[in-house]
C-alpha cells in the first residue's frame, strides 16, 4: 500500500508521526513525506498519486490541514478527518459541541480578548484560563479569586477559555485511543504537584468516554484529557493525533490500525466497483468498538520475561 504522511515543521524532528512511517515502510509499504513549508504542492495530481490514505499529525491552522481536506475532496481517505481536526482544534467549538451532546464537561466561558475576563461570575472561581486554540503547560493558568487577573500576563491578540475549576484528584488522565484499543496514563497536572506517571487500569467509566468521544467528533487516533472528581470523570481536552506518550508498543498498534483502515477503504472501494472517476467516500469512522488494553504489568508474558 501507500500513503502520503504530512509534515509540518513543528514535528520534523520529533519522534511522531515519522516512526509510524517508518514502521510501514519497514513493513513493506511505500511512503511518502509530503511538507508543505519547504515545497509548493500540486492540486491537481493528488487523485493521480493513488494514495491508500494521507495521514497528518497537525498544529492549530498549519498548511498540512488544508491539503488534508484537498485530498478529502477529491475522494482519498484521511486519518483523521479534517472536520474531526477542526472540530477539536478549536476548544471552545469542542468545549460547546461536547456540552450539547452530554459530555461531562465543566462550565466554560469563550473570552475575546483578556479585558473582558473581569466579567465572569464571581460564583465560577476558581477557574482555569488556557487559550481556545490550543494549549501549552505555560499557557494555562489557575485563577482562584478575581483580584488575581492583576497578577497574569495574557496575549492581548489572543482568545481564551475560562474554565470552571473543579476539585479533582490533582493528577491528569490521558486515555489514548489507538484506532481499536484505548490505554490509560496518569500524567502529572499543569496545576498542582509532579507525580510518577505510569500506565493504569482502566474502569468502565473511561471506557465508556473514550468510546463516546470518538464516535461523536469522528476521531480515529486520539487522546481524551480527563481528570477524576467526586462526582466521577470530567472531561477537559480532546487531541486529534496526540503523541501517545506512555502507551506500551503504541507504534506498533497505530501502524496496524492505518492498515486496516486502508484496507477497509479498499475493499468497500472494490465491493462498489468504483471507477476511478467516480467521487470515492471518507473512511467510515470508529467502525469497530474500542476495547481497554491489556496492563503491561499484568500481562504473563512479561511476567514470564522479568522472571528469566
Amino acid at each position: 500500500m501507500r500513503f502520503c504522511f504530512i509534515l509540518e515543521e513543528r514535528y520534523e524532528r520529533k519522534p511522531m508521526p515519522l516512526v509510524i512511517a517508518d514502521q510501514l515502510k519497514q513493513w513493506g509499504h511505500d511512503i511518502d513525506i509530503l511538507q508543505p513549508y519547504t515545497a509548493v504542492t500540486s492540486l491537481n495530481n493528488l487523485s493521480l498519486t493513488t494514495y491508500d490514505a494521507y495521514v497528518l499529525k497537525t498544529v492549530s491552522d498549519g498548511p498540512g490541514l488544508t491539503i488534508l481536506e484537498a485530498a478529502e475532496a477529491v475522494g482519498i481517505p484521511t486519518i483523521n478527518n479534517s472536520r474531526a481536526i477542526r472540530l477539536v482544534r478549536d476548544k471552545a467549538v469542542a468545549s460547546a459541541y461536547a456540552h450539547a451532546i452530554g459530555l461531562p464537561v465543566p462550565h466554560t466561558f469563550f473570552v475575546g480578548h483578556p479585558r473582558v475576563l473581569a466579567q465572569v461570575p464571581h460564583p465560577f472561581y476558581p477557574m482555569v484560563i488556557k487559550p481556545s486554540n490550543g494549549t501549552s503547560l505555560q499557557d494555562i493558568h489557575l485563577v482562584r479569586a478575581p483580584e488575581d487577573l492583576a497578577l497574569l500576563t495574557l496575549d492581548e491578540h489572543t482568545h481564551y477559555l475560562a474554565t470552571r475549576y473543579i476539585e479533582n484528584t490533582g493528577y491528569d488522565i490521558k486515555l489514548y485511543v489507538t484506532g481499536q484499543e484505548v490505554h490509560a496514563v496518569a500524567k502529572s497536572s499543569p496545576l498542582h504537584g509532579k507525580i510518577e506517571e505510569q500506565e493504569i487500569e482502566i474502569s468502565r467509566e473511561m471506557l465508556k468516554l473514550a468510546r463516546l468521544v470518538g464516535k461523536a467528533f469522528g476521531l480515529d487516533l486520539y487522546g481524551v484529557d480527563v481528570l477524576e472528581t467526586p462526582n466521577g470523570l470530567v472531561l477537559v481536552d480532546i487531541n486529534d493525533f496526540p503523541s501517545f506518550y506512555g502507551v506500551p508498543r503504541k507504534v506498533a498498534a497505530i501502524s496496524e490500525y492505518i492498515l486496516h483502515a486502508a484496507y477497509r477503504f479498499r475493499r468497500k472501494r472494490e465491493r462498489q466497483d468504483l471507477r476511478a472517476s467516480q467521487p470515492r467516500k471518507s473512511l467510515a469512522r470508529q467502525a469497530a468498538t474500542i476495547v481497554p488494553a491489556e496492563l503491561m504489568r499484568d500481562s504473563p508474558a512479561v511476567k514470564r520475561v522479568h522472571m528469566y
